[in-house]
């Protein structure tokens, strides 16, 4: 174990400490912003429902809520499950004193990241939601975008600030506002954040799609292309998920996690957009890999008949050479992807251990990478678990 390369995780997540907004923003803005407030809640009885809701003064448990925008949301336990043993993988919400303070510590973090052997992390938020759409959802955006920045200010300040480059900045913006969003990554990039969270599918949650014709996102790929910054999407940033046969089983629908990554690769790849913008890259985080193969060279055999497929001419390439240093698929244990590997390049695959959620391996991850160890070479090993996230975030 000790011969082992310490591992680069792309996908892990932060609970959003509690003064995180309420510390940064201004005064006038703190009881509209995003705080907790803890109060009981009412249990619902009915077992398709979410297990409680925020109704002050309810008949259940006491609660830690995130009140914003009218809405109260409280942190499910699935999300911040690490060190619980499977079965208390549940919806049910979890207060801050019972998590590991690893979820929402940086000292904490360092410290369970050494259990792990993990050497650097890239946490996506929980509470804004993956591409913060908490944000674009809100009414009012003027405060919306300072949260905004009060949230990235703390992403890379506080959380990885103090932690020597073993925590990495991954920043979300203005989704509503491209232009707004194009000058936030200008101002994390000038302090070193190098990767920010998007939408896998912009328009299912209202936004124009990526194929826009009036090239809605252009600012946002222009600053991304200029400062080498990484669009990182997570399962599930569509807000919307694999949609499945009534009365099927949740099993059914996070076998399919992957769906709205396969569909999203597809719609990059032919959108052109990845030939207009030469320097830009693209990961799929939590999406697994072993679908990526088939993908590739599907859409190579639809390119050959591109006269009848509507593709825009500036795509002149079979759109798989797009992928090399520019698409990345993130898994944490693939055996498919892996022997399949060839197909995708090595150097596009990246590895996540997805502390502190019901996915991860942590603290564990080191038999995954003994299981890998024994299916590559020790080059392709530390490639996969090392060298491509660090190529992939410009990290010397």
């Amino acid at each position: 174990m000790t011969e082992l390369p310490w591992i680069i995780s792309v996908d892990d997540h932060v609970v959003e400490p509690p003064t995180l907004w309420s510390d940064r923003l201004a005064a006038r803005d703190r009881d509209d912003g995003p705080h907790v407030v803890r109060d009981t809640c009412e249990t619902i009885d009915d077992p398709g429902a979410q297990a409680v809701r925020y109704v002050k003064g309810g008949n259940g448990p006491v609660t830690d809520w995130w009140v914003y925008d009218g809405r109260a949301r409280p942190v499910p336990k699935v999300v911040a499950c690490a060190g619980f043993p499977v079965e208390e993988h549940t919806i049910d919400p979890i207060n801050y004193e019972q998590m590991r303070p690893g979820c929402y510590d940086p000292k904490a973090r360092l410290a369970d990241m050494d259990i792990n052997r993990t050497e650097r992390s890239l946490c996506f938020p929980m509470m804004t939601r993956f591409a913060g759409q908490m944000f674009y959802e809100a009414s009012d955006k003027d405060l919306a975008l300072r949260c905004v920045r009060a949230y990235n200010d703390w992403m890379i300040d506080e959380w990885c600030g103090s932690s020597a480059g073993r925590l990495i900045p991954l920043c979300i913006i203005a989704l509503w506002d491209p232009a707004a969003a194009a000058a936030e990554i200008r101002r994390n990039a000038a302090r070193g954040c190098r990767a920010i969270t998007f939408t896998e599918m912009p328009h299912f949650i209202g936004l124009p799609s990526i194929h826009d014709p009036s090239r809605y996102w252009d600012p946002v790929f222009e600053a991304c292309d200029e400062t080498g910054t990484v669009l990182c999407m997570h399962i599930g940033s569509g807000s919307r998920m694999a949609e499945t046969s009534p009365f099927a089983p949740r099993a059914v629908n996070t076998t399919l996690t992957f769906t709205m990554a396969q569909q999203s690769v597809v719609e990059w790849l032919l959108s052109g957009v990845l030939v207009r913008y030469p320097h830009l890259k693209i990961a799929y985080s939590e999406s697994q890999i072993g679908w990526m193969p088939f993908i590739l060279e599907r859409i190579d055999k639809v390119y050959t008949h591109s006269a009848y497929a509507g593709l825009d001419p500036i795509i002149s390439e079979p759109p798989s050479s797009y992928v090399p240093g520019r698409v990345y698929g993130c898994f944490f244990d693939d055996d498919t992807g892996i022997a399949n590997r060839g197909a995708i390049g090595v150097g596009q695959i990246v590895f996540e251990v997805d502390y502190p959620h019901q996915d991860t391996t942590w603290p564990n991850t080191g038999a995954v990478v003994a299981r890998l160890a024994e299916q590559v070479s020790a080059e392709d090993l530390e490639r996969i678990v090392r060298t491509n996230a660090l190529e992939m975030l410009g990290i010397d």
